[in-house]
């Protein structure tokens, strides 16, 4: 079932980019795993999957240091991160998706330096206001200007490669009503591609099992997918 879905997901994903005009290619699949076992991880794997994601920074090093998995798999931290795990995440995440403030860049900077590695970034944006979320406040576009300040220090940081954005849009029913946020995060990247036209924007994550073809017709070149291939997490079962 695991590959069926993944393969359902992946022709989701062709179709939504052909009617947008793009190329399937250039968007990419982040299965995310968490709360799942590794048995279930080794299926997703076996079905083609190469990019894993996950949220909770103890959970993921438990599967990352199994092993069991076949070499060329990336391992994408895409949840909140606290900053006294971020040696954790310097040391053993392929990804970051979720760098969502000064504080964490430095402290991650000081811990990449220490483990001899340059971590890829992308900065986590709040792009609907909504308090729940975290990010760097990008929701009011008048404000953007206040970004470049604490951004250019970040872009500045030599074990940090910084390669676009994150976001989480809010939840709609349907998922047409998210197509404005993820604009929106787009439009975001454009304004600081012209700011910081040396850095590296190539990277949009954004889109989720219920809106992630809207977000590749937006300009997604990340998706992040969890339950529409891995099914419901076994500890959310009745």
């Amino acid at each position: 079932m695991i590959a069926e879905r993944y393969a359902q997901v992946n022709e989701q994903i062709r179709r939504a980019a052909q009617a947008a005009g793009r190329d399937p290619a250039g968007i990419r699949l982040v299965v995310v795993t968490k709360g799942h076992p590794l048995e279930d991880i080794q299926q997703v794997v076996e079905a083609g999957a190469c990019l894993l994601g996950e949220s909770y920074v103890e959970e993921a090093l438990e599967k990352i240091q199994a092993g069991g998995l076949p070499g060329g798999v990336e391992w994408h931290m895409i949840g909140h991160v606290q900053s006294r795990k971020s040696k954790a995440v310097a040391a053993h995440f392929d990804w970051l998706h979720s760098l969502d403030r000064e504080k964490l860049a430095l402290r991650l900077e000081r811990d990449a330096a220490a483990a001899g590695r340059t971590l890829p970034v992308l900065l986590e944006c709040n792009v609907s206001g909504e308090q729940s979320k975290f990010g760097w406040p990008a929701w009011q576009e008048e404000r953007w200007d206040g970004l470049l300040e604490p951004l250019e220090r970040v872009l500045a940081l030599p074990h940090l490669q910084v390669r676009g954005l994150m976001t989480m849009a809010p939840f709609f029913s349907d998922p047409q009503q998210a197509r404005p946020y993820f604009n929106r995060l787009r439009r975001l990247r454009d304004f600081l591609a012209a700011h910081f036209p040396q850095a590296d924007w190539s990277e949009l994550s954004m889109g989720m099992s219920g809106d992630f073809e809207a977000a590749v017709q937006e300009g997604a070149t990340i998706v992040r997918i969890g339950t529409a291939i891995m099914g419901p997490r076994p500890d959310l079962k009745d």
